[in-house]
């Protein structure tokens, strides 16, 4: 089914043009024409409902995430409903998948709909574009991940930071070959943990070359986790400790580090977000606490000033994580 994106394409316009078209806005002659041309060449039929609501705001905002099976992802999402509903707003919870195509449907979707504002993880840092949005000046709050080209308010954690500190705490404890598994090359959040345990292992004076040839991207997904932990173990200088960028990649760390017969605390896991039976394992799992519920808290009350007519400067909320040392990381002797 033809898309707004797909019709602004073919006729040659912003999508922002098209919607105007459609919706009563002001737009040249020739444009108009053009764009219902494209339309009708790609069976583009827009929304009644939509249309009915151009002169009002609906009840309702957008909330597009990259993996609804991620726990953190969840529990942010009940931040967010949690909080709008207390101004009776709706969500409408979208899954992008990490996939900036699917990610644009979603965002025409938002758009056609004439949705009051969006909270928005980003699939990718450098490709999400949520220019059309702005250009409509629909509100829209980053949260967990901020694109690189995009001017909104934002809620983030201090990803640098809590990785530093989980990497130190790895030294602390004695690992020396600490390796890292990390997300995919371009996502805010994988540049800023790698960066945070980059800076812990600089300062115990481990060279770039050690650091580079120890560090695996992955796809913050149970298989990548995997593949990255096999590929380490591997190397002629295994690393004995590792720190997991992502819960669900800590899983397939561990699937790989059963079969090789490698066991904690001996060799060393910490895991960058929480997994729900991290204190229930032998050994317990360390993590490194995400406050996700807060996060999907504070995005939705600012988009809700947003929608309600704030004029404030573009806000960056920036909330801490906190280390929670268990028995994965007691030691390797």
């Amino acid at each position: 089914m033809a898309t707004i994106s797909d019709v602004a394409r073919a006729a040659g316009v912003s999508p922002a043009t098209v919607s105007r078209v459609f919706n009563g806005g002001r737009v040249t002659a020739e444009r108009a024409q053009r764009v219902r041309e494209a339309a009708d060449t790609l069976g583009f039929s827009p929304n009644r409902v939509a249309r009915s609501l151009r002169t009002q705001r609906a009840s309702v905002i957008g909330l597009l995430i990259p993996d609804i099976a991620n726990p953190f992802f969840t529990a942010l999402a009940r931040g967010v409903e949690d909080a709008a509903q207390r101004t009776n707003l709706s969500v409408v919870l979208c899954n992008t998948d990490e996939d900036v195509d699917k990610e644009r449907r979603y965002l025409d979707v938002a758009l056609a709909e004439h949705m009051a504002g969006l909270v928005v993880a980003a699939a990718s840092r450098r490709r999400t574009d949520l220019s059309a949005a702005a250009q409509r000046g629909m509100p829209v709050v980053a949260v967990d991940r901020r694109p690189r080209a995009a001017e909104v308010d934002a809620v983030m954690v201090d990803n640098q930071h809590g990785a530093e500190d989980a990497t130190a705490h790895l030294i602390e404890r004695g690992y020396r070959r600490i390796a890292c598994v990390t997300g995919p090359a371009g996502a805010s959040t994988s540049e800023d943990r790698l960066a945070g345990y980059r800076a812990a292992l600089r300062d115990a004076d481990v060279p770039d070359e050690w650091i580079r040839a120890h560090t695996r991207h992955a796809d913050f997904r149970v298989e990548g986790g995997y593949t990255a932990m096999k590929e380490l173990l591997a190397l002629d200088v295994p690393p004995d400790a590792v720190f997991v960028a992502n819960n669900l990649m800590t899983v397939g760390a561990l699937r790989a580090l059963r079969e090789a017969g490698v066991a904690p605390p001996g060799f060393g896991i910490l895991s960058f977000g929480d997994v729900p039976w991290a204190s229930l394992v032998h050994p317990s799992l360390s993590t490194v606490h995400l406050p996700a519920y807060d996060l999907g808290e504070a995005a939705a009350t600012l988009l809700q000033e947003r929608i309600a007519g704030s004029a404030k400067p573009l806000q960056t909320v920036v909330l801490r994580t906190s280390l929670e040392p268990r028995n994965s990381t007691a030691g390797p002797g």
